[in-house]
């Protein structure tokens, strides 16, 4: 090869020059973990490390303070002995039911309802959703307010004359946990009707066409075909309602701080109660392994129930 001549400079590859392309590359791979990460690791501190936490802890004699005394299954005993823990167990037995059940039949019907292309879907859409966006405290307070004896629903009663009436739940041990239950419904009632209309929605219009041919009634084909299909929604709304129904502490701690009594005290007011009012922490960290096991026990079969039919599709 005869060398370049003067002036003239030999072409070299650019080995060494970024590549634009590559780097943009790498940044779209990397850009949602790094968005990511901060709620990640909040997460991981604040749920799974004091899930951890709270899980040793139900190990030791700690009352008002952290203590790292390990005895054992020791508060677990004590938990299983003690009667007020059971007799939460059997409130939420008559609470989980109503919370749980009612929402999603009530927000079943209201999906079909606003499935027909009514007028003013949007203002019904937005009533049933506004409870959603309040929190449970807010609620609570509300609710509050409107049940109780003086300022409520029996106060107005007496207002218009009716002086015998009473609608005074949140006193009356046999009718408190009703009252509860009634406020988780309001509550719950319009998300699981949102889960429905979004399922609903997404099912082909062709399969009403094709059973309304055949001669089925409309109610026949939502029982038989529409509501079988919505499965996987049905499953998602239980598996979200369910731990919920476990975990309803605020609505008593706002409504009723577990009275009359111990009329309304359910086991995650019963944990929060042990824990941080009575200087049990050891037993209340107990209690409240027990509601996360229960809560596991639910989700993980379901979990597993998708990924074996998801694997099967």
């Amino acid at each position: 090869m005869s060398p370049p001549l003067s002036g003239e400079v030999e072409a070299r590859p650019l080995t060494d020059a970024p590549n634009p392309s590559a780097w943009k590359h790498q940044l779209e791979k990397w850009l949602p973990q790094i968005a990511i990460s901060p709620a990640l690791t909040l997460c991981i501190i604040f749920f799974y490390g004091l899930a951890v936490w709270v899980g040793m802890i139900s190990f030791t004699d700690s009352a008002g303070m952290p203590s790292y005394n390990w005895v054992g299954f020791d508060k677990y005993v004590a938990l299983w002995n003690d009667d007020y823990w059971w007799e939460a167990v059997k409130h939420l037995l008559v609470f989980a039911p109503l919370a749980v059940g009612l929402p999603l039949l009530l927000g079943a019907i209201l999906a079909i309802f606003l499935d027909q292309k009514i007028r003013f879907e949007g203002g019904f859409r937005t009533i049933y959703l506004y409870p959603l966006a309040l929190s449970s405290v807010v609620t609570g307070t509300i609710w509050r307010w409107m049940l109780a004896p003086d300022t409520g629903i029996e106060a107005w009663l007496h207002s218009i004359g009716m002086q015998n009436a009473s609608f005074a739940w949140l006193v009356e041990s046999d009718k408190v946990l009703f009252a509860l239950a009634i406020v988780a419904i309001w509550q719950s009632t319009g998300f699981v009707m949102a889960m429905f209309v979004a399922g609903l929605r997404g099912i082909d219009d062709s399969i009403f066409k094709a059973a309304m041919l055949d001669g089925a009634s409309l109610p026949r084909v939502y029982w038989r075909i529409i509501l079988p299909i919505l499965r996987p929604t049905l499953f998602s709304a239980l598996l979200l309602l369910l731990p919920a129904a476990l975990k309803s502490a605020e609505l008593v701690i706002v409504m009723t701080q577990g009275g009359p009594g111990q009329s309304s005290t359910l086991p995650a007011y019963y944990m929060y109660d042990r824990f941080f009012t009575r200087a049990q922490m050891g037993l209340g960290s107990a209690s409240g392994m027990i509601i996360m096991m229960i809560c596991i026990s639910i989700a993980v079969p379901y979990v597993m129930m998708e990924l074996k039919r998801s694997r099967h599709e």
